[in-house]
């Protein structure tokens, strides 16, 4: 831990306009939990009240100051959806994070706050996070960030940054361990009734890709195949449908669908996989055949590479029953 044995260690929560109060909370929830090692304080860009993103304001006894001195600096998320992205942090508030880590402090983001840190300049050549909803456009305006969009949080010692909204209680959970140690961070996790780690990443949370068009040329095909799902389909076979050569049925559709028609199948057969694992009491391996993903372990091995998880632990979290 970060500073003295005779001192507390000093987590600053920095609150920028349009703060989300959930994730101001985490912080304070898991590290307050351990208040013999951990002072958690609230600052903004100043004294005062802070606007949320739900419309009322909460209230930062501190401002900047104190998060330049802070041995932990956490960003929850800000602003941002789908839609409408979060700004880049001000000039002061840059400064303030570069200055605290400059100092040795370590800066940890939640969901949007990456947009903050990532506005420093800091995460340049550096692997991180954020929501899934909002990676491709962290990777846009931060070219030169690795943008991870498949996983929890991406620790890179000094700067922590985590994927969307819950994935905040895994990040601090992640820094209580490398803090206090496992059984330190196991305990507080159980008083807030969270799992102490979670597996997998956020592509298990990732909602399904649409449909396709109506108007492409494609969509009477693309329903055959949906269709036929538990049987081994080629492109051969997808393309006679059409009534296309191989080779034309292959450019025709990674242009109007964006990815080959190989990766379009597993997708699709991922994504049944997911539907009948939340939704009925089907054994692994029966799930596995009748989605078309052959042998029970080639269907762990394409269902992990897809979701980041197992078919059994992704059951376990978003099964409509209790079904193991």
């Amino acid at each position: 831990m970060t500073g003295s044995s005779q001192r507390r260690h000093r987590v600053a929560v920095l609150a920028l306009d349009g703060v989300q109060p959930m994730e101001v909370g985490m912080p304070f929830q898991t590290f307050g939990l351990h208040d013999r090692h951990y002072d958690v304080i609230l600052c903004g860009q100043s004294a005062g009240p802070v606007e949320t993103l739900n419309g009322w304001s909460l209230t930062a006894p501190y401002g900047l100051d104190e998060v330049v001195t802070a041995d932990t600096v956490i960003v929850p998320a800000y602003r941002g959806s789908e839609r409408d992205t979060p700004p880049d942090a001000t000039p002061d508030v840059r400064d303030a994070l570069r200055e605290a880590h400059s100092r040795g402090a370590r800066i940890a983001t939640i969901c949007t706050g990456a947009f903050a840190l990532a506005s420093t300049g800091l995460l340049d050549g550096k692997r991180a996070t954020t929501h899934w909803m909002l990676t491709d456009e962290l990777a846009r305006r931060h070219p030169r960030i690795e943008v991870d969009p498949s996983v929890l949080y991406v620790d890179n010692g000094s700067l922590i940054t985590s994927a969307g909204v819950a994935s905040g209680i895994d990040l601090c959970l992640h820094l209580l361990r490398r803090d206090c140690g496992a059984a330190t961070a196991t305990s507080i996790a159980r008083g807030i009734v969270a799992a102490p780690h979670r597996e997998g990443g956020q592509a298990q949370y990732v909602t399904r890709p649409p449909a396709p068009p109506n108007r492409t040329e494609l969509s009477a095909t693309l329903e055959w195949a949906l269709r036929r799902l538990d049987t081994p389909l080629t492109v051969a076979e997808l393309a006679a449908h059409a009534a296309v050569a191989e080779r034309t049925f292959a450019r025709m559709f990674t242009a109007q669908l964006g990815v080959s028609p190989i990766k379009w199948l597993t997708a699709a057969r991922i994504s049944r996989a997911r539907e009948l694992l939340e939704t009925t009491d089907a054994g692994i391996d029966h799930i596995g055949q009748a989605c078309g993903l052959g042998t029970p372990a080639n269907f762990r091995h394409h269902f992990r590479l897809a979701t980041g998880t197992t078919p059994t632990d992704y059951r376990r979290t978003f099964s409509s029953g209790s079904v193991q």
